[in-house]
């Protein structure tokens, strides 16, 4: 019977799990208290810069947007008038022909 990756990395996920706990058991009150205030320390460091990283993405496409129509308006003057066209659908301005037989009196 082979093992495949799955079950490799089932059983060393393992290992590593019981000797953290292992480890874990030993500290004294104090050490496991540094150790979860230098966990959350990072957590809040990583949640900071996320946000950051979530606002610089926002402004970053927002120059993009802005630079792809200035481009595109450059070499296509009349983009926005097609494309309001486009989007607006078909207009009831056009006027169709009625075949209508003239009535004697």
């Amino acid at each position: 019977m082979s093992a495949d990756n799955k079950h490799l990395a089932a059983v060393l996920l393992g290992a590593a799990a019981a000797f953290g706990a292992y480890k874990y058991s030993q500290m004294t009150d104090e050490e496991k208290q540094k150790m979860a205030n230098g966990i959350k320390d990072k957590f809040h460091k990583l949640k900071a810069e996320a946000e950051s990283a979530g606002d610089s993405a926002k402004n970053y496409f927002g120059d993009l947007k802005d630079k792809a129509a200035g481009l595109l308006k450059e070499h296509f003057p009349d983009v926005e008038k097609h494309f309001e066209d486009f989007f607006k659908g078909p207009s009831n301005e056009t006027t169709s022909t009625v075949n209508a037989t003239p009535t004697e009196s």
